[in-house]
C-alpha cells in the first residue's frame, strides 16, 4: 500500500537555532500567503527545499508528487494549494520510504523531531502505517485543521513534547485518534474523533526520556463511536488499548476535561486510570513502570456530556459505563458533567 500526505496550507519550522539559542517563531499564518519560490505541478519540492535557506515560504502548486521530503533548513514552510476543483498537494511514496515528510529526522506521515515552533495546518494523513501526524521532542507548537485516518497506532500524535495545541482536526479509523504521551502543557481543543479503538488518549509511558505527562487540557472535542477493533501489530503497547474509549486519561496528571461531547463509545465516555492497569492487559509486571510515577493525580473532569456510553465492557473486572474511575491517584474529581452511569458511584465531587 502506497503511504502519502495531502497538503492544504502545511507549515513546517525546522530546528532549534544553534549552540543552545531559542529559536525564532515560526512563519505566521499571514506570511504564508507571500510565498519565496513557487512548485509547479512536475516539479520536484526536494530540489526546492535543497535550494533555499532559513525562513524561506514554499508554495506548492496542487498536484501529486511521488517523492519524500526531508527538511533540515530552520523555519521553513511548505504551502500547498488547492485548485479549482478541490484538489489539493499530495505527497505519494515512491516506494521504500517511511516518511512522507520528516523534519530533522522514522513509518509516519509528518515527522517532526526536536522542532521548537511548528505548524501544521489543513493536512490530511493517511494511512501512513504507525503514525500520521507525529511531533517528538518539540515545543511551541500547533496542529490545526488536519485530517488523520488509517493508523496502526495513532493518527495525531504529540510525543515527549511542550506547549503544543491540537485544535479543530479530525481523527478517524487509528487505532489511538488524537494522543499525548510523556507531554507538557498540551492541549486538545475542538476536535472530532470517531471510529477509532479510543478516541483521546493521554498517557505517561515507561522507558521513555521524558518521565511525565502533566498540565493537559482537553476541551470542546466531539468524541463518538470510537469502537474500532483493536489492529495495533501484535504485542506491541497499542494492542492492549480496550476498544470502545471515547476519552482515557491514563497516569496523567492536572488533566482536565471539560466541555467535551462524548457518546456512542461501547466501553466507556470517559475513564480516568492508572498505566499500571495498561500494563496488566499487557501482562508486564509493576516492575516494568519502575522509572514513572503511574497514577494519574488531580484530574478534573466536568462540565462534560457524557450519554449513551457503556453498553459492554472488554475488560472483566471493570463495568461498562459513561465515567470510569479505577480508584488510582490523588485529588482526582468529577462536577458537573452530564451523565447516566459511573463507576463508583457517586465518583469524587470537585469543591464548588
Amino acid at each position: 500500500m502506497k503511504r502519502y500526505v495531502t497538503l492544504a496550507l502545511a507549515a513546517l519550522a525546522a530546528c532549534d537555532a544553534p549552540g543552545g539559542l531559542e529559536a525564532p517563531p515560526a512563519p505566521s499564518a499571514e506570511r504564508l500567503g507571500r510565498p519565496d519560490i513557487i512548485v509547479r505541478a512536475g516539479s520536484s519540492i526536494q530540489t526546492a527545499v535543497d535550494a533555499v535557506g532559513p525562513g524561506t515560504v514554499i508554495q506548492i502548486e496542487p498536484g501529486t508528487y511521488a517523492e519524500a521530503i526531508h527538511i533540515s533548513v530552520p523555519h521553513l514552510a511548505l504551502v500547498g494549494q488547492r485548485g479549482r476543483d478541490g484538489a489539493g498537494v499530495v505527497i505519494e511514496n515512491p516506494g521504500g520510504q517511511d516518511n512522507g515528510i520528516s523534519v530533522n529526522q522514522g513509518s509516519d506521515g509528518v515527522l517532526l523531531s526536536g522542532v521548537n515552533g511548528f505548524l501544521i495546518s489543513g493536512v490530511t494523513a493517511q494511512d501512513n502505517g504507525e503514525y500520521g501526524l507525529f511531533p517528538v521532542h518539540s515545543s511551541h507548537g500547533a496542529i490545526e485543521r488536519c485530517r488523520a485516518s488509517g493508523h496502526n497506532d495513532t493518527g495525531i500524535y504529540v510525543g515527549q513534547s511542550h506547549d503544543v495545541i491540537v485544535r479543530h482536526s479530525v481523527a478517524f479509523g487509528n487505532v489511538n485518534g488524537i494522543e499525548f504521551e510523556n507531554s507538557q502543557r498540551v492541549r486538545g481543543v475542538a476536535n472530532e474523533t470517531y471510529d477509532n479503538v479510543v478516541g483521546i488518549l493521554v498517557v505517561v509511558l515507561p522507558g521513555l526520556d521524558v518521565k511525565i505527562t502533566s498540565d493537559v487540557l482537553v476541551a470542546g472535542n466531539r468524541v463518538h463511536d470510537n469502537n474500532h477493533p483493536n489492529f495495533a501489530p501484535p504485542g506491541d503497547l497499542a494492542s492492549f488499548v480496550p476498544s470502545g474509549s471515547g476519552i482515557l486519561i491514563v497516569g496523567a496528571d492536572r488533566a482536565t476535561v471539560e466541555g467535551n461531547a462524548v457518546s456512542g463509545n461501547q466501553f466507556t465516555g470517559i475513564a480516568v486510570g492508572s498505566t499500571l492497569l495498561l500494563g496488566a492487559l499487557a501482562g508486564l509486571p509493576p516492575e516494568a513502570f519502575a522509572d514513572i510515577e503511574p497514577n494519574p493525580d488531580h484530574a478534573v473532569i466536568r462540565n462534560n456530556r457524557v450519554t449513551g456510553n457503556g453498553t459492554a465492557s472488554p475488560i472483566p473486572f471493570l463495568p461498562a459505563v459513561d465515567l470510569l474511575w479505577d480508584g488510582s491517584g490523588v485529588g482526582d474529581c468529577w462536577g458537573r458533567n452530564r451523565f447516566s452511569t459511573s463507576y463508583p458511584d457517586p465518583l469524587p465531587a470537585c469543591a464548588r
